[in-house]
């Protein structure tokens, strides 16, 4: 499907998806092969070999360009490959502007990997569009923006950040992991790249590892693709075919997530033993109105604080739910329970964790699909 035209519900259905040429299948097949046959050498029907393309992988890519609004797609192994992908982009000498309250992953790739390599990362709260610019010198290369942040819910401004970034020739690359495109599509506020842990929301079923790249740049494509296949981070067709299945369900998935994070979040923050809620769709969450204005909700996604503000009064009410699985991950059509100090944000020294607001007793909440009633209650039995 190439109108590019069609309501966004409609492209997570059918865009990048064609009918099987050889049998009509309405769905796309899984290619499981690892190289096709050529007619004579370098004449063949668009595919080599599978690190290079598979026709699974293609039409889901096709299909997260399409729900992104963009020109091109890349598919990867995981959320971490695609990031991975796009920092090869910077060399020796260059300089990256990231939030301080970054994901747990991206800060250890940052600080851990290329630190090594020489490439100096610049921790900046992105509150303030003003204070990035203050941040910017003749060595940065890129702003990596994350929104809502991992997880606080933190909202920063992409078209204000993006602006300033273009002004210095800078690239802006937003991690849209925790809105997903049905709730927020970067590349229409000003980004240059826009990266998915697919794993997460995409996919959404708890059932494939994958990760995402999205961009308009041809030439930036380009240079992303050669990465792509020179290093070999690409995803099994299995694992492409999961994803693509699960964003026919995108749209449907999302609203259900939303509906029952807006319930559970005034839940908590009536909770009596409940300290402090972060979820974005608060009017009185800080930066609301940016959230109004480049969201289309306010998602499932939650975290908060207990009065009693200790590790062990947070594994507590871990230990007790029976509906939210403690586990690693998020966005999936069951719910999540995790505390970022041990799991998700374990990389970060706890010193620089509690400056940027990562309390002991800090919970977050991967709102699923189940009936919210039922969630509600094994919240309450849980935090007594």
């Amino acid at each position: 499907m190439s109108d590019t035209h069609y309501k966004l519900n409609t492209k997570l259905i059918h865009a990048g998806v064609e009918p099987d040429p050889s049998t009509g299948a309405i769905m796309t097949p899984i290619y499981q092969t690892s190289t096709f046959v050529q007619s004579a050498p370098g004449e063949h029907l668009g595919y080599e070999y599978a690190r290079s393309q598979n026709p699974t992988r293609t039409a889901l890519q096709n299909a997260l360009a399409a729900a992104e609004n963009a020109q091109f797609g890349l598919s990867f192994s995981s959320g971490m490959a695609a990031t991975d992908t796009v920092l090869r982009l910077l060399n020796p000498g260059d300089e990256i502007i990231v939030s301080d309250d970054l994901y747990g992953g991206t800060y250890r790739i940052l600080t851990k990997v290329y630190a090594r390599f020489g490439i100096k990362v610049n921790f900046v709260s992105m509150a303030q569009a003003g204070d990035i610019e203050a941040a910017i010198n003749a060595n940065t290369k890129m702003v990596w923006v994350e929104t809502p942040t991992n997880p606080l819910m933190n909202i920063v401004d992409i078209e204000a950040i993006s602006t300033i970034a273009k002004k210095h020739g800078v690239l802006t690359v937003v991690d849209n992991t925790f809105a997903s495109p049905y709730l927020q599509n970067p590349l229409d506020w000003g980004a240059d790249i826009v990266v998915h842990s697919a794993t997460k929301y995409l996919g959404g079923h708890s059932d494939a590892v994958n990760g995402a790249i999205v961009l308009n740049d041809a030439a930036l494509e380009e240079q992303l693709r050669f990465i792509q296949n020179g290093c070999g981070a690409v995803p099994g067709p299995h694992d492409c075919w999961l994803i693509l299945r699960g964003l026919k369900t995108l749209h449907l998935r999302m609203q259900r997530h939303c509906e029952n994070g807006e319930k559970v979040a005034h839940f908590l923050r009536n909770h009596p033993k409940v300290a402090q809620v972060f979820w974005c769709g608060f009017e009185d969450h800080p930066n609301h109105d940016i959230a109004k204005k480049q969201m289309r909700g306010f998602g499932g996604m939650m975290s908060f604080m207990l009065k009693e503000d200790s590790i062990e009064a947070a594994h507590s009410v871990l230990k007790k739910t029976k509906l939210f699985a403690l586990a690693e991950s998020l966005g999936g059509v069951e719910s999540l329970i995790g505390h970022p100090a041990s799991m998700t944000h374990a990389a970060i020294p706890r010193e620089q964790r509690m400056a940027n607001g990562l309390s002991d007793s800090l919970i977050r909440l991967s709102v699923g699909v189940e009936d919210v009633e039922d969630l509600i209650a094994d919240l309450t039995q849980a935090i007594g």
